[in-house]
């Protein structure tokens, strides 16, 4: 049976959809001894996501460095505080590593963020966004993307919280973590979609609005 896609999706649906958290472990990062294990462990996966929060700003003119670098796996997720540890020799030995895929949307956007702290080299990261025009779908938001595919709602509530706060509460843990990770996810159902072929494009461009 093919799955029924859409080449943009009713943000209005999104409300009734059934919300999606991470299942899985989550472990937080506050000093380099532990980003040196964590990336340890990270580099011995075969696939990861990433992203990244940042304190908002609600004055003109201010901004604040990239607060925290998420990085999951299938199951676990560790959630490195750059406000603490800044961006340590491991943590861009994960950044620079080619081998294995790390998976983000806006990738390029958190890239300058993180480089804002210290400069380094890019190396094997795949943009979401640079993905999902294969199948058909237009939108580029992680949301819309993810309720299209999964008919699951990612929650978006925890945003605009203070990601500098001294402790992280269990709230922005599972936002944090459940951004990253339903990046690997979509990156596997893209592919699995656009090897097999299982799947219908309704066009409704022209009907939705952005």
């Amino acid at each position: 049976m093919k799955k029924t896609i859409y080449s943009r999706f009713d943000k209005k649906a999104i409300t009734e959809l059934p919300q999606v958290l991470f299942p899985g472990r989550i472990i937080t990062i506050i000093n380099e001894s532990d980003a040196d294990k964590a990336v340890d462990y990270l580099l011995s996966c075969d696939i990861l996501g990433v992203d990244t929060e940042t304190r908002p700003t609600f004055k003109k003119g201010q901004q604040h460095k990239v607060a925290l670098l998420q990085v999951a796996t299938h199951d676990t997720c560790f959630l490195f505080r750059l406000s603490d540890i800044g961006l340590p020799k491991s943590v861009i030995r994960l950044l620079e590593d080619k081998q294995i895929p790390k998976v983000g949307l806006s990738w390029h956007d958190d890239l300058l963020s993180l480089s804002k702290r210290e400069k380094f080299t890019p190396g094997y990261f795949i943009d979401l966004q640079n993905l999902v025009g294969t199948l058909g779908i237009k939108d580029l938001s992680l949301q819309k993307i993810y309720a299209n595919l999964f008919h699951q709602k990612i929650s978006k509530r925890q945003r605009l919280t203070n990601w500098e706060a001294d402790v992280l509460n269990e709230k922005q843990k599972q936002y944090a973590a459940t951004d990253a990770w339903t990046c690997i996810n979509l990156y596997e159902e893209i592919v699995r979609l656009t090897r097999t072929k299982a799947y219908q494009l309704i066009d409704n461009s022209e009907s939705i609005t952005k």
